[in-house]
């Protein structure tokens, strides 16, 4: 059952991915900013609500007190954990600003997808150019969090199965010192029911929680990003305490 259910949601994505990214990049001769990012997004409405109907992927979210209201342009970066392909539909369909990935650029590349993305709002840096990569980050970084957005990041880089941690890099904190940007550390059990590189997902409740935003004033990027790791794998073993053990 659970094959059948993720086979149709595939389909469900594939086949209006291709439409959609059409539209949206029509879309991106007329729209701009985030009256083009709301536009494309409801791409991934459909997405996430396809995974809840067929699926049976539900979620709810936890300390959405901690963060800013929609009318409040202060500099967040959102710091998570990436477990799944599912946070990475999902956030932006929660969070009240638009949000900039900072991505490896080669995911522009992607027929469609990817093509779509490269007319939004987003961070997406050349990892064969190390040396100026955070140069770009901290420029496009400041330059979008002036308009209202807030940057997302994931500290680990890629997708960690659940019940283990992935090494932090300092990307995220290094921008939020060099903007002054506070960050908001978000732990979440996605894979739990839509794992990192699987096919088949499984029902279930994803829960979200979202830590108090910590102000980078007085902090090393390596001391600042410690204490977001503590917070997110303190809040993983509440999350999945099974994985722990």
């Amino acid at each position: 059952m659970n094959f059948i259910r993720s086979l149709l949601h595939f389909l469900l994505m594939l086949v209006t991915v291709i439409p959609w990214a059409l539209i949206c990049l029509i879309a991106s001769f007329f729209l701009k900013g985030s009256r083009l990012y709301w536009f494309t997004m409801v791409w991934l409405y459909v997405a996430i609500w396809g995974a809840k109907v067929i699926c049976g992927i539900r979620y709810q979210v936890r300390g959405m007190e901690n963060l800013p209201k929609a009318d409040n342009n202060s500099p967040i970066i959102l710091l998570s954990k990436h477990q799944s392909t599912w946070e990475t539909f999902a956030f932006p369909t929660i969070m009240p600003h638009p949000l900039a990935y900072v991505f490896k650029r080669e995911l522009l590349y992607i027929p469609f997808f990817g093509w779509a993305m490269a007319r939004l709002e987003m961070i997406h840096i050349d990892r064969s150019k190390r040396s100026e990569a955070f140069s770009l980050v901290a420029a496009r970084g400041r330059e979008l969090m002036e308009k209202g957005n807030w940057i997302i990041m994931f500290p680990e880089g890629t997708r960690i199965p659940v019940g283990e941690a992935g090494p932090y890099k300092t990307g995220g904190t290094r921008l939020a010192i060099a903007t002054g940007a506070s960050v908001v550390p978000i732990a979440h059990n996605a894979g739990e029911l839509w794992p990192r590189k699987a096919f088949i997902k499984k029902p279930g409740l994803v829960t979200i929680s979202i830590g108090k935003p910590i102000s980078p004033q007085g902090h090393s990027p390596e001391s600042l990003m410690l204490e977001v790791q503590q917070w997110i794998e303190a809040e993983m073993r509440v999350l999945s305490p099974h994985r722990y053990t």
